[in-house]
């Protein structure tokens, strides 16, 4: 599959959550804070990302996160509602670049660029099952 034929540029996704005790720092780290963890904002800008693209993949075909450039700008509580958005910005043959962003209200909190590759789940699991 080439992703060039399905995925255009400008395709997008949003995503809301409330901030749970189980996302925050504090969660993961004793001492820490109890705000918004920076792998699950990013976590959160990774579906974004797959949910922009999902239903134009053909059967059998996935995409996996292969690069993540990301900026945490600002803490969020727990009981925030944080809106993430993800929108393409360059197809290759097997890789979708985005542009993604966080947000609690109208303040950024994240920004950044991922990357996302095209697996066929077959193949994929063939690969590392002769491992």
């Amino acid at each position: 599959m080439d992703a060039r034929d399905v995925i255009k540029i400008g395709m997008s996704a949003e995503r809301t959550l409330v901030v749970p005790v189980e996302r925050t720092v504090g969660h993961f780290v004793p001492d820490m804070p109890m705000v918004y963890a920076t792998p699950m904002m990013i976590l959160e800008m990774e579906m974004a990302s797959g949910d922009a693209i999902r239903r134009f993949l053909a059967p059998g075909w996935v995409t996996v996160g292969t690069e993540v450039n990301i900026r945490h700008l600002g803490a969020s509580l727990v009981g925030a509602t944080v809106r993430t958005t993800a929108k393409v910005i360059a197809v290759e043959r097997r890789v979708i670049r985005f542009e993604v962003e966080a947000f609690e209200g109208e303040r950024k909190i994240g920004d950044g660029r991922h990357a996302r590759g095209l697996v066929n789940v077959e193949a994929f699991n063939k690969r590392l099952g002769a491992k």
